[in-house]
């Protein structure tokens, strides 16, 4: 009689959630490690049922487990000296980087060391690198990575609605919607585990719009596709806004009852030509009215923007525009209904609740605002005279070190070196700093420059709480021991809190602790998380923000009855389309574009340190229309230069037809000559202060190999 196979049984077993995109997908983790043959463990990855992806993964979630297992792992903390990194012990690391601090400052004053953060940090390390910075070094400027993610729309939000919540409503109600816009977000490639949620509207009759000037994944499965010219939103906008407003789609009780501005926004629509918005967006009219006619027929709708929207020198306008469309058909604020922000970060939404910003402080409060610097001082016991004003962006950062005004930089969960526009710019700039701390869990392209490297837990390591792309904030548990001397991200802070003799104000023993304490400073604030626990967290699986005491469900829709201005109204704002802010020219004819493929990860420090991930694309690329690629002498798969006033990017070309003839496309997750951003713009918008990342103007051309020197 046979008998059956015995089951080998994980040696751990890990409940945990997927480091990247702001989905947070739920995820078992299982560990096996052979009998002592010498091999590396072995893990076997499934999605957990959950709200957000329904136990849906990506090849990214499948394969996260794969860089916080990596051998290039940093295991314990490193000085520079003399021009190489060495180990040193933390006390050594943690006391050199006080001494510098301290000296510094008493050179050059406070503000003279600066913090640099990230959108994938938990909210307790998000939380705390802001009061790190305000109470520990007491410098103004600090600043994060998510001001390239979601600024943008995060300022349109809280002009419009006075609140930027990423979807204000649930994702479980894309299905409910009868038109769909989908502008500038390629959530086939971006948020994968999202898109059952499209194709079951599309089972129920919706109609799709995509917005894009390139045939994207996401934009195959649409019904209509604007294959728009790179920072032409505003206008194209204006042309849907216009025939909705024209051909009565309009929902007047909506906009006399609920909203202020509208006489101004018709009356610029009534002077708008739609020849001239054909020209400027490079569509057919017919195309512009067909869109706005299915969002205004449909009684139930959604918009959704993304990175191709936002990241403009006009990217606030452009999602204050879309919002316009919102408001004109009384979209929001019932089922199928709503806007949503599509994040990019992990926790991009949570990442900027709390203060990492410059202007902001904790639960969305602001640092110029007297009586919201009073209760956040209250709550770290000190006086708001202490606090210090607003800082500056993030790559305004980078500007003022390159003018030698800020002397030491701490950089936690960031990669500015390869994520900021004018790469080259910030590379020189890095270069003159006199100190340069980076807390990482590899050797990211701006560690290598670093004196101090401090390493970082993984996300399978570090506990904490993210906020997803709906605005639900969901615990995170750590599942195993931290690997060599590497140290949670938050005890790195208190760690130097005590080295700057303010360790009373970080008295943290774990993660909870830091969370209680955020819970007070939101309390009463526009993002209040005074009624989520941990506890609460680990019944409810996730709660949605506002959510202002323990009893309070959390709110899964926003603005059911009223917005969050003091008059309960929103906003109209009507919109002129700018002058670009990059022009082309004779010696820079194309626009460049860039954005995310499937495999990768922002800069890509994580998921290149993937084997799985890494295979699946080895290089960077370039998009390019086989017209273009012949009329620029550029052969598929040869090496192309593709360089900008600002510097140029080496990358392999791709022929394709999914791209307009005056566009080209980049990724941005490689460093180096491969980085796009050597040659991307560095303009800003003036409102949320987003730089112009998607509208470049470049030459492009075959890449000549400069002539080897002559050996003999």
């Amino acid at each position: 009689m046979a008998t059956e196979p015995l089951k080998v049984l994980p040696t751990a077993v890990l409940h945990t959630q997927c480091p990247f995109c702001s989905v947070q997908c739920k995820m078992r983790v299982e560990e096996y490690i052979g009998e002592s043959d010498g091999k590396r463990p072995t893990y076997a990855v499934a999605g957990i049922p959950n709200a957000a992806s329904e136990g849906r993964l990506c090849v990214k979630g499948m394969n996260a487990h794969q860089h916080a297992t990596s051998r290039e792992r940093i295991l314990h903390p490193m000085i520079r000296k003399n021009g190489t990194l060495l180990r040193v012990t933390w006390e050594e690391a943690l006391e050199a980087i006080g001494s510098r601090f301290r000296s510094t400052q008493s050179l050059y004053g406070n503000d003279a060391v600066a913090v640099y953060g990230g959108g994938s940090l938990t909210n307790e390390s998000a939380y705390l690198l802001g009061k790190f910075a305000r109470v520990a070094l007491r410098s103004k400027y600090i600043d994060y990575n998510g001001r390239f993610c979601m600024s943008a729309a995060a300022s349109a939000g809280h002009k419009t609605f006075g609140i930027d919540r990423g979807l204000t409503n649930q994702l479980s109600e894309i299905p409910l919607a009868e038109c769909i816009i989908l502008a500038g977000t390629n959530i086939a490639e971006c948020q994968p585990t999202l898109m059952p949620y499209f194709t079951r509207a599309k089972e129920n009759g919706a109609y799709i719009i995509v917005i894009d000037p390139r045939v994207t994944a996401t934009a195959e499965m649409a019904d209509l596709h604007l294959q728009v010219k790179p920072g032409a939103d505003v206008a194209l906008v204006n042309g849907m806004l216009k025939t909705l407003v024209d051909e009565r789609f309009t929902d007047y009780s909506f906009v006399r009852g609920r909203t202020k501005g509208f006489d101004q926004l018709k009356e610029r629509l009534d002077r708008l030509n739609m020849d001239e918005v054909a020209l400027e967006t490079g569509l057919a009219k017919e195309e512009i009215e067909k869109a706005a006619r299915a969002y205004g027929k449909a009684k139930t709708g959604m918009i959704f923007t993304a990175r191709g929207v936002e990241q403009h020198a006009d990217g606030h306008l452009a999602v204050r525009n879309f919002l316009n469309m919102v408001l004109v058909t009384g979209k929001i604020g019932k089922e199928g209904c709503g806007y949503g922000a599509v994040t990019g970060q992990g926790n991009g939404q949570g990442g900027r609740e709390h203060g990492q910003k410059a202007d902001q402080l904790p639960g969305y409060r602001l640092i110029e605002n007297e009586a919201d610097r009073a209760y956040v001082a209250g709550v770290w016991g000190i006086s708001p005279g202490e606090l210090p004003g607003k800082g500056v962006s993030a790559y305004e950062m980078m500007e003022l070190i390159d003018k030698d005004a800020i002397k030491a930089l701490f950089v936690m969960g960031s990669n500015p070196i390869v994520s900021n526009p004018n790469a080259l710019l910030v590379e020189r700039a890095l270069g003159k700093l006199d100190f340069l701390v980076v807390a990482d869990m590899f050797l990211s392209e701006t560690a290598q420059l670093a004196d101090v490297v401090l390493p970082v837990t993984s996300y399978l390591e570090n506990e904490g709480t993210l906020t997803n792309l709906e605005g639900r904030v969901l615990l995170r548990e750590a599942g195993r021991p931290a690997p060599g001397e590497a140290r949670h991200d938050w005890k790195i802070l208190c760690d130097l809190a005590e080295r700057l003799d303010k360790g009373t104000y970080f008295p943290f023993r774990k993660a909870e602790e830091i969370f209680d304490e955020l819970r007070v400073a939101s309390r009463g604030g526009v993002a209040d998380y005074y009624g989520i626990t941990y506890e609460r967290l680990r019944k409810e699986e996730g709660i949605y923000w506002p959510c202002p005491s323990t009893d309070h469900p959390g709110a899964k829709r926003l603005f059911e009855r009223t917005f969050v201005h003091p008059d309960g109204l929103a906003v109209f704002q009507p919109v002129d389309q700018p002058s670009p802010a990059e022009r082309t020219s004779d010696e820079f004819p194309m626009i460049m574009t860039n954005g995310r493929v499937l495999s990768h990860y922002l800069t890509g420090v994580q998921t290149r340190r993937s084997p799985v991930l890494a295979a699946r694309d080895v290089e960077n690329f370039m998009e390019i229309h086989p017209r273009t690629a012949a009329r620029h002498r550029i052969e598929d798969g040869s090496l192309v230069s593709v360089r900008s006033s600002r510097g140029e990017v080496v990358v392999r070309g791709k022929i394709t037809d999914s791209i307009r003839e005056d566009t080209v496309f980049v990724p941005m997750h490689w460093g180096d000559a491969q980085n796009v951003n050597r040659a991307t713009s560095p303009e800003l918008d003036p409102v949320c202060r987003m730089p112009d990342f998607k509208s470049s103007a470049v030459a492009i051309s075959p890449f000549e190999q400069p002539w080897m020197e002559d050996w003999e």
